[in-house]
């Protein structure tokens, strides 16, 4: 059964959480910087500093040529919902335009997850997003990025990078990633989800 054009949610800002210091770069923390850079060069947005964002912006034309905005909100992952909601209320965004992408550990690496709203899954980027937006109501990707093992803390694990291994099936989980956002863009989140919501990249598909 086709979407009315009433029910599509088409993304109009696209959100990478992640931590701002150099130290963080390349973590599995910082998956969602790493989606929206990838993003900004594919679709050649120059990022700046915008202080009233808290966040470092960028915008331009999206695949279709509307108007796409991307935000890396420079507030540490905790308070990632100021960021948000400033570029929100400035644009005066519906909180159904705003697409969040972040990294999950209950997803295992290699996997994706399009999701048109839900609760912040212990995610303290997600919290922040969900206080100061106001509504759990918002679509987000998330980006697997395996559970702790070998008795490491949760923390260490998030902010530790990924094994030469997983990093072969980041970069084209990263791929994959920016394929559904730009489906997403032509077609609805909800066509993405159905596509891409069951996709994986497997250690064996890169040999």
């Amino acid at each position: 059964m086709c979407q009315s054009l009433s029910t599509l949610v088409i993304p109009q800002l696209i959100v990478g959480l992640g931590n701002p210091e150099p130290k963080y770069d390349r973590t599995r923390h910082n998956i969602g910087f790493e989606v929206v850079d990838v993003l900004a060069s594919r679709w050649q947005i120059s990022w700046n500093e915008n202080r009233r964002f808290q966040g470092l912006f960028g915008e331009g034309p999206s695949p279709k040529r509307d108007k796409l905005r991307l935000l890396k909100p420079l507030t540490y992952m905790n308070r990632s919902g100021q960021a948000i909601r400033a570029a929100t209320d400035w644009y005066k965004l519906a909180p159904e335009s705003v697409l969040v992408i972040y990294d999950d550990m209950d997803l295992p690496v290699g996997r994706l997850r399009l999701r048109l709203s839900g609760s912040a899954g212990g995610h303290n980027g997600m919290k922040s997003a969900i206080a100061h937006l106001g509504t759990q109501n918002f679509p987000r990707l998330r980006i697997g990025i395996g559970k702790s093992s070998g008795g490491k803390e949760n923390v260490s694990h998030v902010l530790g990078k990924f094994s030469p291994q997983e990093t072969k099936l980041i970069s084209e989980v990263v791929q994959l990633t920016t394929e559904a956002v730009e489906l997403a863009l032509k077609q609805g989140v909800e066509k993405a989800m159905s596509l891409y919501n069951s996709r994986s990249v497997e250690i064996a598909d890169l040999k």
